[in-house]
């Protein structure tokens, strides 16, 4: 598959992306002075953000190709073809899409091997616009099957792609401290406020507002959580460190580690595949990981 060929918004939007990072710095430091308690930004902190977001892009140039032709492949297959509605297929499309983002989003928070690639969206200790760019960069791979539905239903590939690439663009701007609650808005979209609550380590905010663009899917499916005490931002167990090799691999290594044990093989399984909190019967159970990123 030619990638010319297939629907970026992304890359385009890289300059706006680097842009705002750095006005929303200077407008956080005003807050400080003012009293605000945000957390703001770090030179090392945005720099590994950044990074990460740069490593994201860099495989995405070369998974998208791939991941477009599986999607041709299924869109090929099914006699469906929601997608030749006209303007009512991209309404249709925008809530499926949403729909299924829930879902992946979700699974990659409550299984600890799809949460091995998540968790990076979730290292930073800090919550500002460079936190969105801190991209997995596995969950590309990963998540092809939670979309793989929308190609069975008839909707063609390049669309499914530029509603994807909708809602990331979307949820870029909900990764800031600097906007408060938008009033009745907060009843049915992802805000700042909902998603500050999914990127915090706070126990009555941990697997909470999975959403992507609409907060309704996690009032339907009980995951709903408002924002009421201050976040804390990061991990239940925070890495502390900047380097991208090792915010990208750490989980990865402790679930490698956890397969080398002297154990039966179901509960090495169960250690990789299970909640990220789950422990065997008798072993201490460790907090559960914080509810976003993410992505």
């Amino acid at each position: 598959m030619d990638n010319s060929h297939i629907p970026d918004l992304i890359t385009p939007a890289i300059p706006f992306f680097v842009v705002s990072v750095i006005v929303e710095a200077l407008v956080m430091r005003k807050l400080q002075a003012d009293g605000r308690d945000v957390r703001g930004h770090t030179v090392k902190d945005t720099a590994a953000s950044l990074t990460m977001g740069l490593g994201n892009v860099f495989i995405n140039i070369f998974w998208k190709g791939v991941a477009f032709a599986g999607y041709l492949a299924l869109y090929q297959l099914t006699p469906l073809r929601l997608g030749s509605l006209g303007p009512v297929s991209w309404v249709l499309l925008f809530f499926c899409e949403d729909l299924c983002y829930y879902w992946f989003h979700r699974v990659h928070h409550e299984s600890r091997f799809f949460w091995a690639g998540h968790v990076t969206h979730h290292s930073s200790e800090y919550y500002n616009l460079s936190t969105a760019l801190r991209q997995p960069w596995t969950t590309s791979i990963t998540g092809w099957p939670f979309w793989a539905p929308l190609a069975l239903l008839g909707f063609h590939p390049a669309m499914i792609v530029t509603a994807q690439s909708i809602s990331l663009l979307y949820q870029y701007w909900i990764h800031t401290e600097s906007i408060g609650r938008l009033g009745v808005l907060e009843w049915v979209l992802n805000t700042p406020s909902h998603h500050r609550v999914h990127h915090a380590s706070n126990p009555q905010y941990l697997d909470k507002n999975y959403a992507g663009v609409l907060i309704i899917w996690d009032r339907l499916f009980g995951t709903f959580e408002p924002e009421q005490e201050k976040p804390i931002y990061g991990l239940t167990k925070n890495i502390h460190t900047f380097n991208p090799l090792r915010i990208v691999s750490h989980e990865f290594a402790a679930i490698w580690k956890d397969l080398h044990r002297p154990e039966p093989l179901r509960t090495r399984l169960a250690r990789a595949f299970r909640n990220p909190a789950w422990k065997p019967q008798g072993e201490e159970a460790s907090p559960p990981p914080p509810s976003t990123i993410v992505a």
